[in-house]
């Protein structure tokens, strides 16, 4: 049985009247703006003490803790509020018939997807709020999406410290749902900077070995290289929408998208062009032996109906 690790639980609670230990001193607060008055003043390490649970905050400096009060909020939201998954689906080239959907992650109070990553980022919440965003698209894949059409889930590596450990929250998930481990594609999303390889190549053999395929977003840029395909031997790639972007009207473009489109080949590697938005995007890519699209030209991201 899975049990989260110390990333994945991490909480910051709010106490809204307590007490505030500066040096070793307690002061009671009666509202989170008395407390932060009176941390306005203070440059000494903090903690919070709720007086009838007993239950303290870490241990951090007065201005982090006036930090997280501030933007209390979006903390809550990524550790309690309500999310769901958008589905954008994603076509065969060829036929012009649907092969899946991406699942991206959306609040029910609207604040947008960046916000969300930026705070979960600066607050330590970023291994909880990616953790969420899988079980959300597993949730997704039950209900809405056909059982022979593929469901990408992005992750980012930086949140899965040791894969054999952090990604069993995932896969039990789906064991729940009683869905088939082959009906999806986790994605390394583009907002992701790959530093350690060697990890990226741990965490697709971990989904490989549970009968899951891997993709590697943002192609072109971030992932460029034939050494770095090589080295990760990806199911699946998505061409960074830059060079998709009019590509009808530039030649440059059109040789990358052929190159690339030539090593994939070799290689057996799936390739998909995302963000298109014109029909004459679709069909360059499409004489180019492109095998999957994606963009707002086939259909934008939209909730689905239980």
């Amino acid at each position: 049985m899975w049990s989260p690790c110390t990333a994945c639980s991490t909480n910051i609670p709010f106490f809204e009247r307590g007490l505030v230990v500066v040096n070793d001193t307690f002061h009671p607060y009666e509202s989170l703006d008395e407390l932060s008055a009176h941390l306005s003043t203070v440059e000494e390490d903090v903690y919070c003490v709720d007086q009838v649970t007993k239950r303290q905050t870490a241990i951090i400096s007065a201005s982090n803790l006036l930090e997280q009060i501030a933007n209390r909020d979006t903390i809550e939201l990524i550790q309690h509020g309500e999310f769901e998954s958008h589905l954008q689906p994603i076509v065969h080239l060829d036929t012009g018939e649907r092969f899946g959907y991406e699942a991206l992650l959306r609040s029910r109070n609207n604040v947008s997807p960046g916000e969300l990553f930026r705070a979960a980022n600066r607050f330590g919440l970023h291994s909880k709020l990616d953790q969420r965003a899988r079980a959300e698209a597993i949730k997704a894949t039950y209900h809405a999406v056909a059982p022979h059409e593929k469901t990408f889930i992005n992750f980012l590596p930086s949140t899965i410290y040791n894969p054999d450990y952090c990604l069993q929250h995932t896969f039990e998930i789906i064991d729940q749902y009683g869905l088939s481990p082959d009906r999806f594609i986790f994605e390394v999303v583009e907002t992701e900077k790959v530093q350690d390889v060697a990890h990226l190549q741990h965490v697709f053999s971990t989904y490989k070995k549970r009968g899951m395929k891997v993709a590697l977003d943002d192609v072109g840029a971030g992932f460029s290289t034939l050494d770095m395909l090589k080295r990760l031997e990806p199911d699946y790639v998505k061409i960074d929408r830059s060079y998709i972007s009019f590509c009808d009207q530039d030649a440059e473009k059109r040789t990358f998208l052929k190159n690339v489109r030539q090593l994939t080949k070799s290689m057996d590697i799936t390739i998909l062009a995302e963000g298109i938005e014109r029909a004459e995007e679709v069909d360059v890519c499409r004489e180019l032996g492109f095998d999957l699209a994606q963009g707002y030209y086939f259909g934008k991201p939209s909730p689905y109906s239980l």
